[in-house]
């Protein structure tokens, strides 16, 4: 198997070409990437419109993943979510009706906004401890279907960003039984096809998902895919492409397609997969030694480490402060937990230092943070809420009042309040818990 985009950019600028075309630098290496840096010449394919070098390369992609079609986008997985959802509703037509769990990450709400999608929240049984998990279980989506028998699509985040992952097998199910297509953001799962075993939403029963390959897979920051399962309805793979560039910019990436390309190479022809495996294999062994002294580990996702801090007497964001202090810097830190995401590209040494800096924490007295649940009244859609006049005010001051935009924090843009829904005392608690001061509420 080729590298087909890597090959022709290789290819193009070993030759004698005055390039009178963009980009500015020519090939120039004023940082090292511009060598890879081309734009849609004759040859070089074009993304959206994919039948040559970058089409190649994607369905070198599909066969390591097992799909219909794989696309790329180069735009992250903000963009994969988007074009997932205008793809479906493209489907459905004016029948489409979505039901979503609340964990998304904030491109779902703005494709919500930008396509005037008024989704029905599915709430978990349990509550969340913290925003970044609400882990959706097949209990849930059928009493969501059976309450809302209009709906016709269901989009969950597995895994999410603590690694709690959901059933995507009993869920895919019951979304079938009831004639619903199911939709995953799989942004940190991009290498759960190649664990042991295959644990990939495809494989499980997802019609469509997205992967951030950037995130546990070697490609550049903003390189994505969009898989889509050979038992889905057919038009989906027809429309992806259009509704990418819906949402997309009209200059692509090359750089990060080559990291793509490069990847599908590792993937079918290299010790990749292996590597994935063996990185499995020693986070389950950290977990092992953190369980015996007195961590509480969170999450099932394989290669992903979630160490609770509150049993040790911690916040997560004072473990973190630790780590920091050792030369381990985490993905992310709250009041529950600190998250530490491995990659096969981790030197052995990375891996035992984290061990050896979590195991030499010394235990306090527990601490204990209630977990917060609210279900706000919905009294406008997001989009029109989003669009309303608005002011600015304090949070203390939002009781009562409609929230206009909702309020997403920094990383990993998890919501805390959605726009539409009329703010209750709880939904204050959340807000203040997480660091809010102000909100925007409609006038």
């Amino acid at each position: 198997m080729s590298t087909p985009i890597i090959d022709f950019i290789n290819s193009y600028r070993s030759g004698d070409v005055a390039e009178l075309h963009m980009p500015g630098h020519k090939g120039t290496p004023l940082i090292g990437a511009e060598p890879l840096d081309i734009t849609e010449i004759k040859g070089a394919d074009a993304l959206f419109e994919a039948y040559g070098i970058i089409g190649q390369s994607e369905k070198n992609m599909s066969s390591a993943y097992g799909s219909a079609l794989t696309v790329y986008s180069t735009e992250g997985s903000s963009l994969s979510v988007k074009a997932m959802l205008a793809c479906v509703r493209d489907y459905f037509g004016a029948t489409f009706r979505i039901a979503a769990g609340r964990s998304c990450h904030r491109a779902f709400i703005n494709g919500c906004i930008l396509l005037d999608i008024d989704p029905v929240w599915i709430y978990p049984s349990e509550p969340a401890p913290g925003l970044c998990t609400s882990t959706i279980t097949p209990e849930d989506v059928e009493l969501t279907l059976s309450q809302h028998p209009e709906v016709n699509a269901v989009y969950i985040t597995s895994p999410d960003y603590y690694g709690d992952m959901a059933d995507i097998s009993a869920i895919a199910e019951v979304c079938h039984r009831r004639g619903a297509l199911l939709i995953v953001d799989n942004a940190h799962g991009a290498y759960l096809k190649f664990a042991s075993p295959d644990i990939h939403p495809i494989t499980l029963g997802a019609d469509i998902c997205c992967d951030s390959a950037h995130k546990t897979l070697p490609t550049l920051t903003g390189a994505s895919m969009v898989h889509i399962s050979k038992s889905a309805p057919e038009a989906l793979c027809r429309s992806i492409r259009e509704e990418m560039s819906l949402f997309a910019s009209t200059s692509p990436s090359y750089v990060i397609m080559s990291s793509l390309d490069r990847t599908a190479h590792e993937l079918t022809e290299g010790d990749l997969p292996q590597r994935i495996r063996e990185c499995c294999d020693f986070v389950t062994k950290m977990k092992s030694w953190l369980s015996a002294k007195w961590y509480d580990i969170i999450g099932d996702e394989p290669m992903k480490l979630t160490v609770s801090a509150l049993p040790l007497g911690y916040r997560g964001y004072e473990l973190g402060g630790i780590l920091r202090s050792c030369g381990v810097e985490p993905e992310l830190c709250d009041d529950f937990c600190a998250v530490l995401m491995p990659s096969p590209y981790n030197s052995q040494e990375d891996l035992e230092r984290v061990a050896d800096v979590l195991l030499s924490v010394e235990g306090r007295k527990p601490k204990k943070l209630t977990p917060l649940r609210s279900h706000p009244k919905k009294v406008m859609t997001l989009r029109e809420a989003y669009f309303s006049p608005h002011e600015r005010i304090p949070v203390t001051d939002t009781l009562g009042r409609v929230l206009s935009r909702s309020v997403l924090s920094c990383q990993p843009s998890v919501p805390a309040a959605l726009g539409g829904e009329k703010i209750d005392r709880e939904s204050i608690k959340i807000l203040k818990r997480y660091g809010f001061l102000e909100a925007d509420v409609v006038k």
